[in-house]
């Protein structure tokens, strides 16, 4: 029997796939659990709709992280700390600050578990932080640390 998942079975397929299983399998198992829909015409064409939809909205979101991407490539933000001898930071410079300061100082609201630092930010300077915008998409933010 040809049936269309409705969500990702193990062993079977994907979310939306069209997959031949046995008759007992897809009664007992797939139908009364909604894992998937015997695949007749009209649920195959509104399958396929929802996976065009789908794939739409997907490029559109990577065209709009790719624009994200180039903007924050030519920005700067400054983050002012208080610090000890030599530059030392009483504490650290967090992604929650950058993104904040991010959104404060130029309008652009991004979460900050997709700030990505490879140490805490701990000394009077400028870095370059990464920011994963999409899966494949990054760019680099310029952090200035300075003296408060």
């Amino acid at each position: 029997m040809k049936v269309i998942l409705l969500e990702d079975i193990k062993g079977k397929g994907k979310k939306g796939d069209i997959v031949t299983v046995s008759d007992g399998y897809a009664r007992n198992f797939l139908f009364p659990g909604a894992k998937a829909q015997e695949a007749n015409t009209q649920n195959v064409t509104t399958a396929n709709q929802k996976k065009s939809a789908t794939a739409h909205q997907k490029e559109m979101e990577l065209t709009a992280a790719r624009e994200l991407a180039k903007k924050i490539k030519t920005l700067e933000i400054t983050i002012k700390a208080k610090s000890g001898e030599a530059g030392r930071l009483f504490g650290s410079i967090t992604s929650k600050e950058i993104a904040s300061e991010l959104k404060k100082q130029h309008g652009i609201s991004i979460d900050k578990k997709k700030i990505v630092l490879n140490d805490h930010i701990k000394v009077l300077g400028n870095y370059s932080v990464n920011i994963k915008l999409y899966p494949g998409v990054s760019s680099t933010l310029t952090v200035n640390v300075l003296e408060q």
